[in-house]
């Protein structure tokens, strides 16, 4: 579906257009959102996001963001994605309300609006998000327990009485298939050779190992998608945070769901790994996370091997700032934490590529 068939398939629904300043204050005035003599003074896209269309709107008096969802992935329209999206995210946003340490380090939620699938956000500021850490920039040991903190809390965060888990299982569905499956296929439309010289090597070695797929395999159907009683992010990685004068926030939960803590961990490992970070961030992180009962290490280093495989095979790239040969030397680590795992083989895939040369590819 294109923007122009949803229109017309939807004539009564806001569509949110980050070239349509008049469009975005229309909308904001009837939601009630403008206060008397506010005006919506310009718009743009805040950040390249990869789900929904989000957009930055100065007015007179404050900055907003507005975020929607389409029945697409906004960076990739030729893949179909859950339209209620959206709902799920708002949902989350209501579990951890009021929560200390969670609610605080996230966007306030001040107008939602389910039938056109928008949202309005506090704005966290300009200060954009931690990509710069694939580049060379350096997570500082203090924000790297900040965001230890943050992940512990939501991870014991108690169920309210009467409250079914957040399941967002269409989510789920389309996040398995691009981090477990089609990463993995040899007809996935990916050139990866036109990414990085030696992935498609790397990519036929793996595909032939048959007992190494069987074990993502698993942990896509037993961890993933099985269900937990955790509070999960669904997608903690540098692109989910924010930079403020009050150290990081987190953004953008629409792939949280209830599940395993270990899923999160991983992923955010992984993103060490991939961005070249230091050992002492990953020590930082491990002294200030404080887990859910029954937490298990080795899990955690399956699951984050097949995020940064994921990443340097699938379709969500990332701007990697290593050498084609840093960039594969990722990957080969990252198959060992699947074939190995445990924390000590994590913590010195870790510590061997955080002291690799980094410099653009």
């Amino acid at each position: 579906m294109t923007p122009a068939d949803f229109r017309r398939e939807h004539p009564d629904r806001f569509f949110l257009d980050p070239l349509d300043p008049k469009g975005a204050e229309a909308a904001l005035r009837s939601a009630g959102v403008l206060t008397e003599g506010e005006s919506v003074v310009d718009c743009g896209r805040a950040g390249e996001g990869n789900m929904n269309c989000t957009v930055r709107i100065r007015t007179s008096h404050r900055s907003l963001v507005l975020k929607q969802s389409r029945p697409w992935v906004e960076k990739y329209p030729q893949f179909a994605a859950p339209w209620d999206r959206i709902v799920q995210e708002h949902e989350f946003y209501q579990r951890v309300k009021g929560v200390a340490g969670v609610a605080d380090r996230m966007p306030a939620v001040l107008h939602f609006d389910a039938g056109s699938r928008w949202m309005v956000l506090e704005d966290l500021g300009v200060g954009g998000d931690y990509a710069d850490l694939y580049r060379g920039a350096v997570l500082t040991e203090v924000e790297s327990m900040e965001l230890a903190g943050f992940m512990g809390s939501l991870h014991r965060l108690a169920p309210r009485a009467g409250e079914s888990p957040l399941d967002n299982r269409e989510m789920r569905k389309l996040n398995h298939a691009h981090i477990f499956e089609i990463p993995f296929q040899a007809a996935n439309g990916l050139d990866l050779n036109s990414i990085c010289p030696g992935l498609e090597s790397l990519a036929q070695s793996i595909r032939s190992d048959a007992s190494w797929m069987r074990r993502v395999t698993d942990l896509g159907q037993e961890i993933y998608l099985g269900n937990g009683s955790t509070l999960l992010h669904g997608d903690f990685f540098p692109g989910s945070l924010v930079r403020t004068p009050s150290g990081p926030r987190v953004i953008d939960p629409e792939f949280g769901f209830h599940g395993r803590a270990e899923w999160d961990v991983g992923v955010w490992l992984a993103h060490l790994l991939l961005a070249g970070q230091s050992g002492g961030v990953l020590r930082a992180w491990k002294e200030a996370y404080l887990p859910p009962p029954g937490f298990d290490e080795a899990l955690v280093c399956g699951l984050a091997g097949v995020e940064v495989l994921r990443r340097l095979l699938g379709y969500a790239q990332l701007p990697l700032g290593c050498t084609p040969v840093g960039r594969v030397h990722r990957g080969e680590v990252g198959v060992e934490w699947v074939r190995r795992p445990s924390w000590a083989i994590l913590e010195a895939g870790i510590n061997e590529v955080s002291g690799m040369e980094r410099i653009s590819c």
